[in-house]
């Protein structure tokens, strides 16, 4: 009967340990989720600052500016990867509010 009391006891602090690893693990997995989420958001409003800037009369067509807009292009689709696996944190009436922005640029251009 020892031997039975032995393996239970150690059952039950092996699932205590992986209870709370797993609770470490999901803090840990919102904390990378809403920094990601974060981060998409800002890269997506710098998007819109350089797509307007771009539009403006006295900086269309400048060849530094559309490369920059290209490569923030880049970073952000690649983001949105990302965003596809961490988008439980992401703010939505602000991601909206930049798509709209952002369609606003791209009818001005």
């Amino acid at each position: 009967m020892t031997t039975l009391h032995v393996i239970l006891a150690a059952s039950v602090f092996g699932n205590i340990f992986l209870l709370w690893y797993l609770a470490r693990l999901l803090k840990k997995f919102y904390y990378i989720s809403a920094n990601i989420a974060d981060l998409f958001l800002i890269s997506k409003a710098f998007r819109v600052f350089v797509t307007n800037l771009y539009s403006m009369e006295n900086y269309h067509g400048e060849p530094m500016i559309q490369e920059l807009v290209y490569r923030i292009n880049e970073v952000t689709n690649e983001m949105e990867n990302f965003r596809d696996i961490f988008e439980y944190t992401l703010d939505e009436e602000l991601e909206e509010e930049l798509n709209a922005a952002e369609e606003e640029a791209q009818q001005a251009n």
